[in-house]
């Protein structure tokens, strides 16, 4: 009997996968039996070679995630490279930390660019082709800060809110037509997005303090989540926003 969790035979595109959060996502997905197309601003080189260890099919795709063209190529490109895409992971994603009285537009604008506007545009170019075939996985990469308003972070907060929002609507309209969109919410993280509050001795124990785990996560124990929403086990779940995060959200 198949294990409702495998994803052999399945392709899947991961963006920002060339490390950290992303690189476990495409490893992960890998070990589950998938083909992974490895995104990143940079050939994710090391990623792949993961991947090809575990016996999987993997390529490189590179682009500016924010360029207009650039969904519609990833899409493209993993179709022509690995025959198929069944799997999108949004997980590229950027953070700028100042005030929010000293947050230029540049900063507020990159920021709403990458974590958002990227994503729906490559959920929509992702979404075409699946639509038309009837069958498909979305996971988007929201933020425990899609529930709470951080600190520091004013365009990060906004950004991550509006990731769960889009997830919701997009499976509204696409849940009938055979494809799952869902999005997961990482909690405390060790990656080089967190690298500042791992830095401040005081924070950093302010935030172990309140998570019932008792720990900061590794990027590997988020990645089961991700593999759980791009496989069968979770067919009938649309919509929703996954909170892995040690317990923080229930203290």
């Amino acid at each position: 009997m198949t294990s409702p969790f495998s994803l052999e035979g399945r392709v899947a595109l991961v963006t920002g996968s060339a490390g950290g959060l992303g690189a476990a996502y495409a490893l992960a997905l890998a070990g589950a039996g998938a083909d992974v197309a490895v995104h990143d601003r940079s050939a994710g080189d090391e990623t792949c070679e993961g991947i090809r260890a575990l016996g999987r099919r993997t390529i490189a795709v590179v682009g500016d995630i924010t360029a207009p063209e650039t969904p519609e190529r990833l899409v493209r490109e993993t179709l022509e490279g690995l025959g198929g895409l069944d799997i999108l992971v949004n997980n590229a994603g950027t953070i700028r930390r100042a005030p929010a009285a000293e947050t230029t537009d540049e900063d507020w604008l990159a920021v709403l660019d990458v974590n958002l506007g990227a994503v729906f545009r490559t959920c929509r170019a992702a979404g075409r082709h699946m639509l038309a075939r009837g069958r498909g996985k979305i996971v988007n990469v929201a933020s425990l800060l899609a529930f709470q308003g951080g600190i520091l972070v004013p365009a990060y907060a906004a950004s991550k809110g509006g990731v769960a929002q889009l997830t919701k609507s997009l499976a509204n309209e696409w849940a009938a037509k055979g494809v799952n969109v869902n999005a997961i919410a990482p909690g405390y993280v060790r990656t080089a997005n967190t690298a500042a509050l791992q830095a401040d001795p005081v924070r950093s124990r302010q935030i172990v303090d309140r998570i019932p785990a008792g720990r900061w996560a590794e990027p590997a124990d988020i990645a089961g989540g991700v593999v759980f929403l791009c496989s069968a086990a979770a067919d009938y779940v649309h919509g929703h926003v996954l909170v892995v995060d040690g317990g923080w959200m229930g203290r």
